[in-house]
């Protein structure tokens, strides 16, 4: 015990010459809320949106106020850690390092030990001090200032759909759901809505709203999904874009960890189970003025101008943008008939089968549900593909199809790309992508994206075999 208190007193003394300093005041104010804290993880958020980074002694905490260096190729990573050399951010330039500063207000406790471990964010920096372009981070701080610059002020939710899953794999080996804790009762049958099975995990869920909590996540409670073992989890609306879409990422390694604490999996992927729902992440986004008006409706409610400028924008952007809403192999496994998630770009009011959609509500809520990228893809691009259709449709006079009625699903549109090779095409040709969210950082994700796909293809699957080893 004693050794906890002597690492805080360490840091607590060193930062009474810091006092001007506002990250020494954040780590004096975190270290009297939990002084036993040891260790602090700083990290990084790559393209897929996963954590990179290192744990450090809280004594060296303060020290990285004036920066930590990583190599700039983080952010030349594939899914599963190796630098994509195509990228051309490793070893073609000496695999340089570039300076990471702290993201003000985010040293929160660790889902791992609240206790003793805390997590810090940090943001990468080029050489001459300008944020990093290819970090997804700054990529989507660039286009809000640009909406903040027309007086244009975002305000932003995020929806995460998940499953609970079962270490243990069925009897053929595929993915199943949990039994409820301290039972052998395994859900199999939809649960929309189910009280009945939040009471099953209530301890599960319980231990993430905590959690949330300690990590000053605005997070509501879970709610059960259409399919066994899926839940959605809601973080309230604001107007800090970039905060948005922290939390986001926050609230995904969180749950994961809390259910591996619980004997589970948790997993974000788009479509774990064939027969079943995948899981999606829905934005929802409101735009006020300085005066705090929504700028989306007009005095009597109904769709402004510049409501229909941005989805005219949003929609023009939208098969160039899959790339970004659904980046991985799996992530088109969710876009088929009856999953509840839209197959073309569109938009209409209270209308869940389209790709935007006007839900219910008075002006001061009208807003628009973006429906289409799945909860495996990485927030921060999400959201840059969001404001740029919009900042597309202000800065161009594009036609607006008419809002959808009834089943958007059998009715004509313009398709997405359903392929992940379609869709990087269509990432890679569009000239306003290059144009809206930086030259660099599209190379650097064509790149890797390209490349994991080349891997998936060359795999060699159960089923070809199954199909092709006798009939061939």
């Amino acid at each position: 015990m004693e050794t906890h208190i002597v690492a805080v007193e360490n840091v607590v003394h060193y930062s009474e010459e810091r006092r001007t300093s506002a990250f020494a005041r954040e780590v004096n104010a975190y270290l009297e809320r939990y002084p036993l804290t040891e260790y602090v993880d700083v990290m990084l958020t790559d393209l897929n949106g996963s954590f990179r980074g290192k744990r450090i002694p809280v004594t060296g905490l303060l020290k990285i106020e004036k920066g930590c260096y990583f190599p700039a190729s983080v952010f030349a990573m594939d899914i599963l850690g190796n630098v994509v050399e195509e990228a051309g951010l490793g070893q073609d330039l000496g695999e340089p390092d570039r300076r990471c500063v702290p993201v003000a207000g985010s040293l929160v406790p660790s889902a791992t030990d609240p206790e003793y471990l805390g997590q810090l964010l940090l943001t990468m920096q080029d050489e001459d001090g300008t944020p990093f372009d290819v970090e997804p981070r700054n990529v989507l701080n660039r286009l809000w200032q640009q909406l903040r610059q027309r007086g244009l002020r975002p305000v932003v939710a995020v929806e995460l759909e998940f499953y609970l899953i079962d270490r243990q794999r069925d009897a053929e080996g595929y993915l199943q759901p949990p039994c409820a804790p301290g039972t052998q009762d395994r859900n199999t049958q939809s649960q929309v809505y189910s009280v009945d099975n939040l009471d099953r995990f209530a301890d599960v869920l319980s231990d993430i709203d905590e959690l949330a909590r300690m990590q000053q996540i605005p997070a509501d409670g879970a709610v059960a999904e259409a399919s066994p073992g899926q839940f959605e989890i809601n973080l309230h609306h604001t107007d800090n874009v970039l905060q948005a879409c922290d939390h986001a990422l926050a609230l995904k390694r969180l749950v994961r960890l809390v259910a591996e604490k619980h004997g589970m999996q948790a997993t974000f992927m788009a479509k774990p189970y064939e027969e079943h729902a995948g899981s999606g992440m829905h934005i929802h986004i409101s735009i006020v003025d300085d005066n705090g008006q929504n700028v989306l409706a007009l005095p009597d409610g109904d769709d402004s101008c510049l409501l229909k400028q941005a989805l005219a924008g949003m929609i023009d952007m939208m098969p160039a943008s899959m790339a970004l809403l659904a980046p991985n192999v799996n992530s088109y496994r969710r876009f088929q008939p009856g999953m509840y998630v839209p197959t073309q770009a569109s938009w209409g009011h209270n209308n869940r089968t389209v790709a935007l959609r006007i839900p219910c509500g008075d002006r001061d809520s009208h807003r628009v549900e973006y429906r289409v990228a799945g909860a495996d893809a990485n927030p921060y691009l999400v959201m840059s593909a969001v404001l740029a259709g919009i900042v597309h449709g202000l800065e161009n006079d594009l036609p607006l199809p008419e809002a959808v009625e009834g089943n958007g699903l059998e009715q004509e549109g313009t398709p997405f790309p359903i392929r992940q090779s379609d869709a990087l095409y269509e990432f890679q040709v569009h000239p306003a992508m290059r144009e809206r969210l930086g030259a660099r950082f599209c190379e650097v994700f064509h790149a890797c994206k390209n490349d994991e796909l080349i891997q998936f293809e060359r795999l060699i699957t159960e089923t070809e075999i199954e199909w092709m080893l006798k009939n061939a």
